[in-house]
């Protein structure tokens, strides 16, 4: 591992750290429990923080303050008041969490960060009132940052639109499901709303808050944009490449579910039955070597390259959007970050 890499990883702990000390604080568990255990279960489960991490350093970047030493709760703004952006920041995990339990719920997944979903460990009623109780939270902790009015208003329309086209994506993506035909344009559309969104909100709600003019906000807003697509893809790529234990849930699930991605979507243009390449509509029941041969196949036509060029190439457009940003440390971890979304092994 390069020393650039380690710094980033250590930013990404320090901060998720300190998200993760503020979580019991702004979501006790409290009446009913059974309700807010159900709701904090995969938060507590772990979790790398990438976006709420994201958050945290545009607003360092922004104000260019040294990383890591100014109170996120009470963090100057560019006019000379103060915000909490470590409540933002928790409303854009909640966000994320909320997605993934009902992501879960829809899939039938068993497993998620290593333990069982949600909707197994407790049951699907339970398991679709935490979601809706993470996405309500989450609109209450942007209300309580206590930044300019007009700028509240203004994240928290950026926040409901985000959630909006999440639905939308992952609409899509069941769609997807039962064509024969989707085009990688339509992918990354869909990978867009699904999740790059959420990473555009995670880098532009801080800039809102904290008083950058509309050109600032934007161009952070597409560094999310890009990099979020690059993280799907690079999602995609670990689903058939990283082992089920660190993984966290059953390795080639998204091939035995038929899930169009970047990969297959290659595949299918090269002449390539990707249905047939798993004999088994089961995640339960799918072998090992089954997975291995698909695998196999599907770096022999280029596929898996094909999607890692494509992930690099975003990562580059995205980084080029930090230069409305100071030159600063804060910047240089967030250029680090968007290299580790495609870099990483889990």
């Amino acid at each position: 591992m390069s020393e650039r890499h380690q710094q980033v990883e250590d930013a990404i702990v320090a901060r998720r750290d300190r998200v993760n000390d503020a979580l019991p604080e702004d979501l006790p568990v409290q009446k009913p429990d059974h309700l807010y255990e159900a709701s904090r279960y995969l938060l507590d489960a772990g979790g790398k923080r990438l976006r709420p991490t994201v958050l945290l350093l545009v607003a360092e970047s922004l104000l260019d303050v040294d990383p890591l030493t100014a109170a996120y709760r009470d963090f100057p703004t560019l006019e000379g008041g103060r915000a909490d952006v470590m409540s933002a920041a928790l409303a854009i995990e909640v966000i994320q969490t909320f997605t993934l339990i009902h992501d879960d719920i829809m899939d039938d997944d068993a497993l998620r960060r290593g333990v069982p979903a949600v909707h197994k460990e407790y049951d699907l009623s339970t398991a679709i009132l935490a979601g809706d109780t993470l996405y309500s939270k989450a609109f209450e902790f942007l209300l309580d940052t206590g930044a300019a009015p007009e700028r509240t208003v203004a994240a928290n329309k950026r926040l409901a639109t985000t959630c909006t086209r999440i639905c939308e994506g992952q609409s899509l993506d069941i769609e997807f499901e039962q064509r024969d035909v989707v085009t990688p344009e339509e992918y990354l559309e869909m990978v867009e709303l699904k999740t790059a969104v959420l990473y555009g909100a995670a880098a532009s709600i801080p800039a809102t808050l904290l008083g950058a003019d509309e050109e600032t906000v934007d161009a952070l807003y597409n560094y999310g944009l890009d990099v979020g697509r690059a993280f799907q893809i690079q999602d995609d790529l670990l689903d058939l490449t990283t082992p089920s234990e660190k993984l966290g849930k059953q390795r080639g699930s998204d091939l035995v579910e038929n899930k169009q991605t970047l990969v297959t979507l290659h595949a299918r243009q090269q002449g390539v039955d990707v249905g047939e390449l798993i004999d088994t509509d089961s995640v339960e029941a799918v072998s090992e070597a089954e997975i291995d041969a698909a695998v196999e196949r599907l770096r022999e036509v280029g596929s898996i390259e094909y999607a890692r060029q494509t992930g690099q190439d975003l990562i580059a457009s995205g980084k080029q959007n930090l230069e409305v940003l100071p030159d600063n440390e804060a910047r240089s971890l967030l250029e680090g970050i968007a290299n580790y979304l495609v870099e990483r092994d889990y």
